[in-house]
């Protein structure tokens, strides 16, 4: 993938680059969905607007976003295309870790991330661990400099479109519970996609399992030995959690929109008036827009905690993602119910949003998960 990116086009601002990808992905969305395909025209439109690199810092060859503007081009994207905007997020996640691990060895793999070239993507999930993300089954050993990696990946989003994937596996260390993450190149040895997606929503995102049994040179551990759980508590959760949380904002106002245009449009002809007429439908469409608008305004609350972090900085982190999901499942099973047959047969794209929405709560850490580790939190106790 190799395009002009904002740093050689200085005149395309972040919101001029976030609406061609809109446009993009709004133009390929339907199909997306339809025949389960991965968003390439979208993702290639990513890369050549420079959003690839739209959290890397700019010494990298990125843009540098705040955790601010990050959740506001994540959450238009949303409201476009579910789909793309969680291959993107993923994206965003991978080049996080990678930028946080200690030294500068990875900065190539940064910049060839940030201008384009490269789509990353995480793999950590797996069957034997499920929403404990952090707690990989999987094993790895090491002998003259070298790290055989054996682990069975459940869900990697964008498995076999990403050029650049960031693994987790048990620690050579053999301590209980630490982990060691791997920059792994698509196409390595040993490393390749194991089963197929076929999912209720994010149908694009291309989210399938994952046979790693590959052989890789130490310096692709990112940070020392044992220091995988640290980075992804740093790095990847919460950008990942403030990501998730604005998708699932964009994919709630996206059906409260749909909701109140369609209210406003369609008559019944035997009383001369609209459903937005009716006090019912307006209630709901009230709810909703309320909704969305508190949720928005909790996200930049937290991103903004995320610039200045302090000892509830985490605790708002894992909340907002838990308290997201949950409204945009409300917000468009609401809408649904308020344009009913023409949601209901596909006449509207709510019903895209309502599946799709879905994902977000069961998307590790689970967001019954997060209430458990918030209650831990708000109680004293130990979160791990």
């Amino acid at each position: 993938m190799t395009s002009t990116t904002l740093t050689e086009t200085e005149s395309v601002s972040l919101e001029d680059a976030t609406a061609r990808v809109v446009a993009v992905a709004r133009e390929h969305a339907a199909d997306v969905d339809a025949s389960a395909r991965f968003p390439s025209e979208a993702v290639a439109e990513l890369g050549a607007s420079g959003l690839f690199g739209l959290t890397v810092a700019q010494a990298h060859g990125g843009m540098g976003a705040t955790p601010g503007e990050f959740a506001v081009t994540m959450s238009a994207i949303a409201e476009a295309c579910g789909s793309t905007a969680m291959v993107f997020l993923m994206h965003c996640c991978a080049a996080a870790v990678i930028e946080a691990a200690p030294g500068d060895e990875w900065a190539d793999t940064l910049r060839v991330m940030a201008s384009g070239e490269s789509l990353g993507t995480l793999a950590f999930s797996e069957k034997g661990s499920r929403s404990h993300f952090w707690a990989p089954v999987s094993t790895a050993t090491t002998k003259a400099g070298m790290v055989t990696v054996a682990a069975e990946k459940s869900w990697v989003t964008s498995a076999e479109h990403a050029q650049v994937y960031v693994v987790s596996s048990g620690s050579v260390s053999g301590d209980a519970g630490a982990v060691d993450l791997y920059v792994v190149a698509g196409g390595t040895a040993g490393f390749e996609v194991s089963g197929g997606f076929s999912g209720l929503g994010l149908r694009g995102n291309d989210s399938a399992p994952m046979q790693v049994a590959s052989t890789l040179p130490d310096s692709a551990r990112l940070g020392d030995v044992a220091a995988g759980f640290g980075l992804m508590m740093s790095a990847v959760l919460p950008w990942f959690a403030l990501g998730n949380a604005a998708v699932s904002v964009g994919l709630a106002r996206a059906a409260s929109s749909a909701a109140t245009a369609h209210a406003s449009a369609a008559k019944l002809e035997h009383v001369g008036q609209s459903l937005s007429n009716l006090p019912t439908i307006r209630a709901q469409l009230s709810k909703m827009g309320i909704a969305v608008a508190l949720h928005t305004a909790y996200i930049q609350d937290v991103a903004q905690r995320m610039t200045a972090p302090d000892d509830e900085t985490l605790l708002h982190i894992i909340g907002v993602k838990a308290s997201a999901n949950e409204m945009a499942l409300t917000v468009t099973e609401t809408a649904m119910r308020v344009c009913g047959g023409a949601a209901f047969s596909k006449h509207l794209p709510i019903e895209r949003s309502f599946r799709d929405a879905r994902a977000g709560a069961v998307m590790a850490p689970t967001a019954d998960m997060i209430y458990e580790l918030y209650g831990l939190a708000i109680t004293g106790q130990p979160l791990f």
